[in-house]
């Protein structure tokens, strides 16, 4: 981690599409902000992501103008110049921002964003506590660059029928075998209550490893919350799905009042990694 960086880099992070990866993205960005902290949310899905769309943001400046303006070298560069601001007011008057780097406007400029420039890039979002940012299924090489800098992995999945379990496992041993620590990777089950013939449970089994975090089945609050542009707390603030988003981000702000069984690992590694950044 480069000398003086004071942000965790949370990496949202799958093998397949489809998984919910930007949902979880937007929803865990606005869930840190809600507890008070800068938060910048970078999309690097950057032929087919979604951020913008989701929350129905028009950037007047995107990634590839960062580094048009990084690659110039110019003495006045301020990352803040290409960020994209989101904020609500709720109806108690409390107000809720975070800020988007927006992957460009045309797919063909993807192919122009380079590797170095962009790790030059999240290293020049130092200000914010937090970065999360929103990959896209592949093990890219500016993917496996970001990973590289991340300070936590959200190896996400839905693990509702065979070829799934399989591209999810194959995927963290992937992980593994690029020798990322596995305390690092926090496994996230996408849809965990819905209706399917394979247990979590079981899959842990397969995988070896605990998930950190369930997130619930709510396809209803997510429909909603796409057609608002609007955040689940904003848009279905009583479902169980804008809660358990709550609830991770808690783990992440080291708010949790107590561990859960079988969690002890996992906190123990976030209150490392929080009382280094923030203690």
């Amino acid at each position: 981690m480069p000398e003086g960086r004071r942000s965790i880099i949370i990496s949202i992070f799958s093998t397949s599409s489809g998984n919910g990866k930007t949902m979880t993205a937007i929803n865990l960005a606005a869930s840190l902000a809600n507890e008070g902290y800068a938060v910048c949310l970078v999309d690097l899905d950057l032929q087919f992501g979604d951020v913008t769309n989701y929350l129905k943001l028009e950037p007047i400046h995107t990634i590839i103008d960062a580094q048009i303006a990084m690659e110039r070298g110019s003495s006045d560069f301020d990352i803040m110049d290409y960020l994209t601001e989101f904020s609500h007011v709720d109806e108690n008057g409390k107000r809720l921002e975070f800020f988007v780097l927006a992957r460009p406007p045309m797919i063909f400029d993807a192919y122009g964003i380079a590797v170095p420039v962009v790790e030059r890039i999240i290293n020049s979002l130092k200000w914010f506590n937090f970065v999360v940012i929103d990959l896209n299924a592949a093990f890219s090489a500016l993917n496996l660059a970001v990973l590289d800098t991340s300070t936590i992995i959200n190896y996400l999945g839905v693990v509702d029928f065979l070829p799934s379990v399989k591209n999810f496992k194959l995927g963290y041993d992937t992980l593994i075998r690029f020798e990322y620590e596995e305390s690092k990777i926090r496994l996230v089950e996408n849809r965990a209550d819905s209706q399917k013939l394979i247990n979590g449970r079981d899959v842990e089994r397969l995988i070896g490893e605990k998930f950190f975090h369930r997130l619930p089945n709510d396809f209803r609050a997510v429909t909603k919350s796409i057609q608002d542009g609007m955040p689940l707390m904003f848009s279905s603030p009583n479902s169980a799905l804008s809660k358990s988003f709550l609830e991770i981000a808690a783990k992440y702000t080291n708010k949790q009042k107590e561990d859960k069984p079988g969690d002890s690992n996992s906190q123990g590694f976030i209150s490392k990694i929080w009382n280094k950044f923030f203690g």
